[in-house]
């Protein structure tokens, strides 16, 4: 009776428990079990809970992300304020400055380069500051590398050292007439053919875009636009090969001329074999090596720069200047001679830094002025400073502002903002006008730039390049 009693009794209040949790579960709450004790809990801690967690883990993310970015922006600022090229005169301590928003341990992979920070001491490795400054030192020529490490442990950026003996050149500032061949036919665009038949068609469409470069025609080079003009004439209406060149790469097409109202045939191309204009001499070296505009010369038409297979220099005579003004920079007109008798040297490269080539001796015999030396991204200093200019058919020293320097090597011919300030000048051009590109910027006796762009809102302001960067184009 007992064992029965006790079963019945303890299956009551099982059921009784079960019925306490239904009916408090209805009531919105729970009844629990901790520690021998009912305990009610309520259904909103829960959610409390669950809501603190889930902003902890979105704090976490946002966390995260943010450390991410800050990363991601220190290793652009770096990438852009420190070059990836310093220059040095050997057996001379040259004083360079990064301007790193953070604390970074610079060493050097090589015993013959030294550094010398705010302790004085020469080692080889320091750790930066900030803004602060610091010296490097070599007693040898040749070419070594420098680790930048973020806090002394993650590495930012290799930057290669050149020691060399100090360099010299002469600052020209003369007009130079240029004209470059293209390597290839330059492809300007595409238009539309009316065929004989009425329709309007662009046979080029898809096929060929600006700035690819015709190499060959069914196999025969082609170097000027009469090969083009005669290849179509004779194909007919038979399909051509053409051996196109497009960002380095090179591959066939296939296109079929089409037979105009006039009965000719046309492709639907607009195409250029060469380029010409005038501009100024920055510097030449006792080899007859020189730098020349301080920019490339790109494509009137498409603005990329042009891919040349070689061009000359020859004579130039400024006609007249137009003076610059707001939202209309102001340009030098004039006339190039050509000839053998006028020409002055050979055209080898063109690049965003510049024209590079040789002189020949017609132009060496008229420089007149002495080679100075080089000056490099560290000897530039904001505040006064001249540019050299033949602008008023005289050559002269012209005095300017260096307003803004970029310490980086990525800007390609815009690593100085300069304003002119010479009252001689201003009155003359109104400032910086299309044709001075390449007048050499000279300060402290040392040629350290040229001038390459002028601001088209203020033509009294413009851009200027570092002449290391031309001279290791």
């Amino acid at each position: 009776m007992e064992q029965f009693l006790g079963f019945k009794q303890s299956v009551h209040l099982h059921f009784v428990e079960i019925r306490r949790r239904v009916e408090s579960t209805e009531r919105g709450k729970y009844i629990g079990v901790e520690g021998g004790k009912n305990v009610r809990k309520n259904p909103s801690m829960w959610k409390t809970t669950s809501r603190k967690e889930k902003l902890r883990r979105v704090l976490i993310v946002i966390f995260g992300a943010g450390v991410i970015a800050l990363a991601g922006v220190s290793y652009q600022y770096v990438k852009n304020a420190v070059p990836d090229r310093i220059n040095v005169v050997v057996d001379r301590q040259e004083q360079v400055r990064f301007g790193l928003p953070f604390r970074a341990l610079l060493e050097s992979e090589s015993e013959e380069v030294l550094l010398n920070g705010s302790s004085k001491i020469p080692s080889d490795q320091i750790h930066l500051q900030l803004n602060q400054p610091f010296s490097i030192y070599s007693e040898q020529e040749g070419t070594y590398r420098l680790s930048l490490k973020l806090f002394g442990i993650w590495k930012l950026k290799d930057i290669e050292v050149d020691v060399s003996d100090v360099q010299y050149a002469v600052p020209c500032g003369l007009p130079v007439g240029i004209y470059m061949k293209s390597d290839g036919l330059m492809v300007i665009g595409t238009g539309r053919v009316t065929a004989q038949t009425g329709e309007v068609m662009d046979p080029a469409d898809g096929i060929l875009r600006s700035g690819d470069y015709i190499e060959a025609i069914n196999g025969t080079p082609a170097t000027d636009k009469k090969d083009m003009i005669r290849a179509v004439k004779e194909a007919g209406n038979m399909a051509l090969t053409l051996s196109v060149r497009r960002e380095g790469e090179t591959m066939d097409v296939q296109m079929t001329p089409v037979q105009t109202q006039e009965g000719d045939y046309k492709l639907g191309l607009w195409i250029r074999d060469d380029t010409q204009g005038i501009g100024t001499m920055t510097y030449v070296c006792a080899n007859g090596a020189f730098g020349a505009l301080g920019h490339g010369i790109s494509d009137g038409d498409t603005g990329l720069l042009v891919q040349t297979s070689g061009g000359e220099l020859y004579d130039t005579e400024i006609l007249g200047v137009e003076k610059g003004s707001f939202g209309k920079p102001g340009v030098m007109s004039g006339v190039i001679y050509y000839g053998n008798q006028s020409r002055l040297g050979s055209v080898e490269a063109n690049t965003d830094q510049g024209i590079f080539g040789t002189a020949n001796p017609r132009f060496l015999s008229r420089v007149k002025n002495p080679a100075i030396p080089i000056g490099y991204r560290q000897d530039v200093k904001k505040g006064r400073a001249c540019i050299r200019s033949s602008v008023s058919g005289e050559l002269k020293d012209y005095e300017i502002e260096i307003q803004k320097i970029d310490h980086s090597s990525n800007r390609h011919n815009k690593d100085m903002v300069i304003r002119v300030t010479d009252p001689e000048l201003l009155s003359l051009t109104g400032g910086i006008v299309q044709g001075m590109s390449g007048s050499p910027i000279i300060q402290n006796g040392k040629l350290i730039g040229a001038v390459t762009h002028v601001f088209i809102q203020d033509s009294t302001r413009g851009y200027g390049i570092l002449v290391e960067n031309m001279l290791g184009h």
